[in-house]
Formats: structure tokens, C-alpha cells, sequence
């Protein structure tokens, strides 16, 4: 396991994961800060913890719109993409745990 460093809206992230899985976790990080900074400078919506749900929840749905007829998750169900997005959700806690004694 190895510990990096990401930030996200400004903020730091201490994130540990697989060695194999930094990059990834490094891509998903700036994916998420993208967002989460489009939608605090659109200014719509006030607070960090409703930025995050919006973010989410924008993601959640491009994430599913992928399910279509022609995409790359056409041959899963909805309750195996459920499952997929379930173990993200697993990797993701497990790479936030550590930080929250920082707080």
C-alpha cells in the first residue's frame, strides 16, 4: 500500500491504495476536482457537502448513460452495474478511511 497526496476544491486528501491503483485513484481525483470546482464556480450551489452530492450525482448519471445499447456495459444488467458501482464505492472508503482521523 502507498500513501498520496491528492487535493481536491483546494483541499488535501491523504489517499492510500494499491501501488497499481495510483494512477487510477490520481485520474479519479482530478476528475472529481473538475467537477466539484465547475459546479462551486457556477454558483449555484453553497456549501462543500451539497457540491459533493451534486458531483456525484452528475457523475452517477454519466456513469449509467454508458448502459446504453452500443456502449461498454450493454452486456450488464443494471443490478451488475449496481454491483460494479458498489465496489467502487468499497475501493473509494477504504482510500478515504485513513484520512478522517486527520480531521
Amino acid at each position: 500500500m502507498i500513501q498520496l497526496d491528492v487535493a481536491i476544491m483546494g483541499q488535501p486528501y491523504r489517499l492510500v491504495c494499491k501501488a497499481d491503483e495510483e494512477r487510477a485513484l490520481r485520474e479519479a481525483a482530478a476528475f472529481l476536482d473538475k467537477k466539484m470546482c465547475s459546479i462551486r464556480d457556477a454558483g449555484k450551489v453553497k456549501g462543500n457537502d451539497r457540491i459533493a452530492v451534486m458531483a456525484a450525482l452528475g457523475m452517477a448519471a454519466e456513469f449509467l448513460s454508458v448502459k446504453s445499447p452500443q456502449g461498454p456495459l450493454s452486456d450488464l444488467s443494471i443490478l451488475e452495474v449496481q454491483q460494479k458501482i458498489s465496489a467502487m464505492h468499497k475501493v473509494l472508503d477504504g482510500a478515504l478511511t485513513p484520512q478522517e482521523a486527520l480531521f
